[in-house]
C-alpha cells in the first residue's frame, strides 16, 4: 500500500482546533454537518471524494477548494479552526499489526 500523496486514500479526517472529532470512510456517501463553537461546515463525501459543500465562514475558501481524494490531500477552513484531510490510515489508535 502506498502512503504518498498520490495514493488513493480511504478515510477523511475531521480535526477541529487541532483535535480529531472524527474519522469517516472515504468510500460511502455521507452528508455531515459539522457544527462547532466556531461556525458550520457541510462535509459531502461523494464517488470517494471530499468537499465542503457549504459554510458560513465569511471567505468561504473551504467551499471554493477542489475535492480530495488522495492521501495527505486537505481542506483547510482556518475561521472554523477545521481541517478535513484524507487519509489511508483509520487514526483510532489500534493496532492493526506487529511486524518483528
Amino acid at each position: 500500500m502506498l502512503y504518498g500523496l498520490n495514493a488513493d486514500g480511504t478515510y477523511v479526517q475531521i480535526e477541529v482546533n487541532g483535535e480529531v472529532t472524527e474519522v469517516l470512510p472515504l468510500n460511502e456517501d455521507i452528508t455531515k454537518t459539522i457544527e462547532t463553537e466556531y461556525g458550520a461546515n457541510t462535509l459531502v463525501i461523494s464517488n470517494g471524494k471530499a468537499e465542503v459543500a457549504d459554510a458560513d465562514c465569511p471567505d468561504k475558501i473551504c467551499v471554493h477548494h477542489s475535492a480530495i481524494s488522495k492521501s495527505g490531500e486537505s481542506i483547510i477552513c482556518l475561521p472554523h479552526k477545521l481541517v478535513i484531510s484524507v487519509t489511508s490510515y483509520n487514526n483510532n489508535n489500534e493496532v492493526d499489526a506487529v511486524i518483528v
